[in-house]
């Protein structure tokens, strides 16, 4: 750290010095060329005569066709004053100048003309300079990897031992990953105990999962665990403009890490050097396969002693090369999956550690109400719910800030300045008042939350369902009911108005994406039973699916637009016989929406049951 310091100030000092250098270069020529027009005065040759013939010149200096001089009396004028001047000898000359000073009796001082060699010299030789001083420059950035030549330098940011401090305690959930990570770090603190086995640690190991699940930060605990070097890198830092500097980026960075061995490689976002190869559309002799082949014969060129792993990261493992994930190179693939309600809870507690949360802040709750969350979105949470407090001016997180930040996340601000018209209010309210009673009426459903009719940036209002546990399988019964739901919106719209209106836009694509996939993919239709059509929602990935031809007839897809069209129209029914007959309960629920804006889900399962009356 210290030399890298040094290293700077030296280049500091190198680069003032080179500006300073400049500088004083442009002032000289400023001066030379400029400082006499300061001094003196221009006048025209005729002017000069006339002072001369009036004999107020006093003595004059030739330099080539260059006149300087200065008068007896000073020369007052409209437009000038002066008592020093500078004039010029016309390009024709004149024989009558000579003897016409002498007879005004003018002393003549003469003196040769400046030799252009000396600037001809200080212009070649001076910008040579510079150019000599400016490369020297780079050169000395290039060691340190940066600099004009610096291209095919790896940038991999290197941590020690003593700078990398993050060890599993830092890192809350992922407890498969923690034990397979484990392995790579017992290899690293003591490899003759598995070579002594006959056993081999994988050299490769990827780490798979959703964004903001971790996966960095467990590649950095595991060097913090096994102390040794840490080189991490991304996949876009291999690219260049230039062809070659991607390999030889990939060339540097494992000769660096043998120097340091035993070590640990990290590319994070490997999927943007180790895309499939041939799967473009123009061809494959680019950079990014180039890069790929050199990282693949750098895989293979491991000697049994050397004692460096490779980890990379991406949550694209469907775009990865065959050739990449072969046994032999990055053969361990580890899951990091979004985390269970019991890791939502330990995250919450390690990113609540240094804030002040109030009693009533329950994070064991919290972790239920928060599926889908990533590691990193809980950080988010309690971040936006500290902004919350200290804006509040309070010294301790409640959990009503939890809760609006959670809001936040989930769906955008509050559109504060918006205004709708108590038809608009109506419309919104009964639209959430049917989602609500078909969610909270249905069996397999998840259990209603709580419900809004504020305005936020994705939504004019919303129907919170949180599960009352983890669920990893979906069975047709809870789908189904999951569909009714989302058509509760549309129906109700169609009970009370008589119309459909544009706010029912999400759950009619939300609805239609899931009755395609319980066609196509699950197997869940009448005519369809236990068949699979492959996945509808692929992306054509860089023209590689272009020239697949579809599984199935035209006769069998206009079958399955019939089958997901019915699976759609019995949801539609299913929530229209439930608001039918809960009509009251929903004009209970809307008129308690456009009183208080949100209504909890206890008050939501109160008015269905008859308990209580808005």
């Amino acid at each position: 750290m210290q030399n890298k310091e040094q290293q700077q100030k030296q280049d500091f000092r190198s680069n003032t010095f080179l500006h300073v250098l400049i500088l004083l270069f442009m002032v000289l020529l400023i001066l030379n060329f400029a400082a006499p027009m300061w001094q003196t005065t221009h006048i025209s040759y005729s002017e000069f005569l006339a002072q001369v013939r009036s004999e107020n010149v006093e003595e004059i200096t030739v330099r080539g066709d260059r006149i300087e001089g200065s008068v007896k009396e000073e020369v007052q004028k409209e437009d000038i004053s002066y008592t020093g001047f500078v004039t010029y000898t016309p390009a024709f000359g004149d024989d009558e100048l000579m003897p016409l000073l002498q007879e005004k009796d003018i002393q003549v001082h003469t003196q040769p003309e400046r030799s252009p060699f000396f600037w001809y010299l200080l212009l070649s030789t001076v910008p040579l300079l510079l150019i000599v001083l400016l490369l020297y420059s780079q050169y000395k950035k290039m060691q340190g990897g940066g600099g004009l030549f610096g291209f095919g330098k790896s940038q991999a940011k290197k941590f020690d031992q003593g700078r990398q401090s993050v060890t599993f305690q830092d890192v809350a959930g992922a407890r498969e990953a923690k034990v397979e990570l484990m392995e790579v770090v017992d290899y690293l603190k003591d490899p003759q105990k598995i070579h002594g086995m006959g056993g081999k640690v994988p050299r490769g190991v990827i780490l798979l999962g959703p964004p903001g699940t971790g996966k960095t930060l467990l590649a950095k605990a595991v060097a913090g665990e096994s102390g040794v070097p840490f080189l991490s890198i991304t996949g876009s830092d291999f690219m260049e403009m230039f062809v070659g500097v991607g390999a030889k980026r990939v060339r540097n960075l494992f000769e660096e890490a043998r120097q340091n061995a035993p070590s640990i490689i990290y590319i994070d976002e490997i999927d943007a050097i180790g895309r499939r190869r041939g799967s473009g559309m123009g061809g494959g002799h680019d950079e990014r396969e180039q890069t790929l082949n050199q990282l693949l014969g750098e895989l293979d060129g491991f000697e049994e002693h050397e004692n460096i792993v490779v980890m990379t990261s991406t949550n694209r493992p469907d775009i990865l090369d065959p050739a990449l994930t072969r046994p032999g190179r990055f053969d361990r693939r580890i899951m990091v999956d979004l985390p269970t309600v019991r890791d939502r809870e330990e995250l919450l507690q390690v990113h609540s550690k240094n804030k002040k949360l109030d009693h009533d802040v329950d994070l064991q709750r919290l972790a239920r109400e928060t599926p889908g969350f990533s590691g990193a979105d809980l950080e988010n949470l309690m971040n936006e719910a500290a902004l919350m407090a200290a804006r509040d001016g309070r010294s301790q997180i409640n959990s009503q800030d939890v809760e609006t930040a959670r809001d936040k996340i989930l769906m955008g601000l509050k559109r504060h300045g918006l205004v709708m018209t108590q038809e608009e209010k109506n419309m919104v309210a009964y639209h959430e008042a049917g989602h609500a009673i078909v969610g909270a009426v249905l069996p397999h459903a998840d259990p209603v939350y709580k419900v809004s009719i504020v305005p936020r940036s994705q939504a004019m209002g919303a129907t919170q369902q949180f599960p009352d546990r983890e669920q990893y399988i979906y069975a047709r019964e809870y789908i189904l009911d999951r569909l009714a739901v989302m058509m509760g919106g549309r129906c109700a719209e169609v009970q009370v108005f008589s119309t459909a209106t544009s706010g029912a836009a999400n759950d009619l694509q939300q609805a239609s994406k899931m009755a395609r996939r319980m066609v196509m993919e699950w197997g869940m239709s009448e005519a369809f039973e236990h068949m699979a059509f492959g996945d509808p929602g692929k992306e054509i990935f860089l023209g590689e699916d272009l020239g697949k031809a579809r599984e199935y007839s035209e006769m069998t897809a206009r079958k399955i637009d019939q089958e997901v069209e019915a699976i759609l129209k019995k949801a539609f029914e299913r929530a229209q016989e439930v608001l039918s007959s809960r009509r009251r309960a929903m004009d209970e629920l809307a008129q308690a929406l456009l009183e208080n804006d949100e209504v909890s889900g206890e008050t939501v399962y109160a008015i269905v049951e008859g308990k209580v009356s808005a």
